[in-house]
């Protein structure tokens, strides 16, 4: 089953176990915040260590909303519900992913639980172009060996083609 939310993109997200986000070209601007506030609420939910002598549970709660307890340093919410959370970018333009490919990298070490799953999809080419298949090849052999794709400078991989959603529904659903 696929539920909200239906309102804008970046509202109640918190709420749900797995989130499914998908930007399109420029569209993928709202997601990419909501992929650092997720990681940043990872974080910030971590710090419920006693060691640090400060506990995000046991501080006022959010009595607006009674969604949990706020990190008393940042207004941070500490309850996310979040296990996993997957992040499909699909553009036309190649160079779109130099917008916020430093903003990737950050996320991509701050997610040390690996809740995130990233992926850049390309469909400037044709689904015959040679160009494609001759990228993709360099780029599996590259990607084996230093682990960083030569498209995209990241250990995202980039894809040349449109997801598969059927596949990506029914491999969600599965793992969860």
């Amino acid at each position: 089953m696929i539920d909200g939310p239906y309102g804008a993109p970046a509202q109640d997200y918190k709420d749900y176990e797995v989130v499914l986000l998908v930007g399109l070209g420029i569209g993928a601007t709202p997601m990419i915040s909501i992929i650092k506030d997720i990681v940043n609420n990872m974080k910030y939910n971590e710090a419920d260590d006693p060691e640090c002598g400060i506990s995000t549970t046991a501080t006022a709660t959010n009595s607006s909303h009674n969604k949990g307890s706020i990190h008393p340093r940042n207004n941070m919410r500490s309850d996310l519900k979040m296990k996993r959370a997957y992040f499909y970018w699909v553009t036309r333009v190649p160079g779109s992913f130099e917008w916020f490919k430093e903003e990737m990298i950050e996320v991509e070490k701050m997610d040390i639980k690996g809740v995130l799953e990233l992926h850049n999809h390309f469909t400037g080419y044709g689904k015959e172009d040679a160009r494609a298949s001759l990228i993709a090849a360099i780029q599996c052999l590259d990607q084996a060996k230093n682990g960083v794709d030569i498209v995209s400078g990241t250990s995202i991989k980039f894809h040349f083609r449109r997801p598969n959603w059927h596949d990506v529904y029914k491999r969600i659903s599965r793992n969860f």
